[in-house]
């Protein structure tokens, strides 16, 4: 069945990516970065580029964007920690990934574009860089690479592993197609034991899983907050025209409709708080423009972080209405920092899109949350900060600025809520470390590598 399956996924494979590259060239080109990384997405790596890694055979770790970047860097941080001489090499897809992966500058370290997954490009990228173990953050799950680093004995976990509803429906329908591959993964890191299931059901024996909790949600592994970020941005918002004292409603990681949601909400909210300010930070950065745009329409004043079409602080006119004014961060990696001036947080891809963006990260700011009703992708997490009251659900746009304005109102409730809401998320602190200690057991010559860190060898 597995010759079968390898067969049917490198069919369908070409036409797939032939039918998704010009979305895949308008979004890099879009992004930047595109021209870069092409060669090494078709597997051709310079001796100089692998330099850093040395003679020593690296972990690779892959992330797909932002987010699982993210993760990956707490539990880079966590290996460092632990292992601080192995080489460590992280690959990315999008270009956006790339470029916050590249802001690192670490020893020992290297970060790529990801190769495509066609047979022969896999097998030239993993010859090339013959690493110790791969690493797939969240829920990439390339069969080619997979099966060849199989092959060649060399194991494949996936960490942090996460499977939404729909995957999880997908998988279970398609199970004797995904079986073949998934049971060639040598172990599973999972955030919750409600997940065991999950993926035991489509084919991943129990013994291969490991509940660690969420790197994603792991305060404790977290890196401080970035104080010269911190004061970038207040200065930003200080030199566009934020009034001091301001009140700063955040929404989050926003989508397509949702911008326009939140500025109609906070002009409806501002006949009663005056100091109330809206900053948005779109869930991809390119966006920015279409917003800003969509949004003078609207008669707002958006203003750009990133200054693009003629939206930056220069285009701020001091005779200008303040009270029209949105700010709108088309920047990346920087929404950790966002957080701690807001307010109040409103979380993206719950009203419109679907799925929901991370809710946790803010809550560990110590931040009131609100959502809406389209979480699917954080089930688990919401369901247990719902029970403990430590996060605010709303059912439809329309309940939307009643909840903004109960906050605004009672701040009180807001700071309960968030402080109910990080102690319930408690059980993921520790999380980067406890899945660091359980790769390590799992490495081939782990024994050998914690030898070598102690300086034995």
């Amino acid at each position: 069945m597995r010759v079968f399956v390898y067969i049917l996924y490198n069919l369908l494979l070409p036409p797939l990516l032939l039918l998704g590259l010009p979305s895949f060239l308008i979004k890099g080109f879009r992004r930047g970065g595109l021209s870069r990384g092409f060669p090494q997405r078709l597997g051709f790596l310079s001796s100089a580029t692998l330099a850093p890694l040395g003679k020593e055979r690296p972990l690779w770790i892959h992330a797909v964007s932002v987010g699982e970047v993210l993760i990956a860097l707490k539990l880079i941080e966590s290996l460092e920690r632990s292992a601080p001489k192995l080489p460590i090499l992280l690959t990315t897809t999008t270009t956006t990934g790339y470029r916050l992966a590249s802001e690192q500058t670490r020893s020992g370290f290297v970060v790529l574009h990801n190769p495509v997954d066609l047979p022969w490009i896999a097998w030239k990228f993993t010859q090339r860089i013959d690493p110790l173990a791969l690493l797939l953050i969240e829920s990439e799950l390339w069969p080619n690479l997979i099966g060849l680093l199989h092959l060649r004995s060399v194991p494949v976990f996936l960490i942090n592993a996460r499977l939404s509803p729909r995957s999880e429906a997908r998988y279970r329908r398609y199970r004797s197609l995904v079986k073949p591959l998934v049971s060639l993964l040598d172990g599973v890191t999972v955030p919750f034991s409600e997940d065991i299931a999950r993926w035991r059901a489509i084919g991943i024996e129990q013994n291969k899983i490991q509940v660690t909790g969420s790197i994603k949600f792991d305060h404790k592994g977290s890196s401080q907050l970035d104080e010269v970020l911190l004061t970038e941005l207040a200065d930003w918002l200080a030199d566009t025209g934020l009034p001091a004292g301001s009140q700063i409603l955040l929404g989050s990681s926003t989508h397509e409709g949702e911008e326009v949601l939140l500025a109609r909400a906070f002009r409806n909210l501002r006949e009663e708080f005056r100091d109330l300010a809206l900053v948005l930070v779109p869930r991809h950065a390119e966006r920015g423009s279409g917003i800003a745009t969509q949004l003078q329409a609207d008669k707002f004043s958006p203003v750009l972080r990133s200054g693009r079409a003629g939206f930056g602080a220069e285009s701020v006119e001091k005779t200008e209405a303040k009270e029209n004014r949105i700010w709108i961060a088309d920047t990346t990696g920087e929404l950790r920092t966002w957080y701690h001036l807001a307010e109040l947080v409103v979380v993206g891809k719950s009203f419109r899109s679907g799925g929901g963006q991370n809710p946790v990260e803010p809550i560990l700011a110590h931040r009131p949350v609100i959502v809406g009703p389209l979480m699917q992708n954080f089930a688990d997490p919401v369901a247990e900060l719902l029970r403990v009251n430590g996060i605010r659900q709303v059912d439809a746009d329309e309940a939307l600025i009643p909840a903004i304005r109960e906050f605004l109102r009672v701040p009180a409730l807001g700071k309960e809520m968030a402080r109910r809401g990080v102690a319930a998320m408690t059980i993921h602190a520790g999380a980067a470390d406890r899945n660091t200690a359980w790769i390590l057991d799992h490495l081939p010559y782990s024994d050998a590598i914690r030898d070598r860190d102690s300086d034995k060898l």
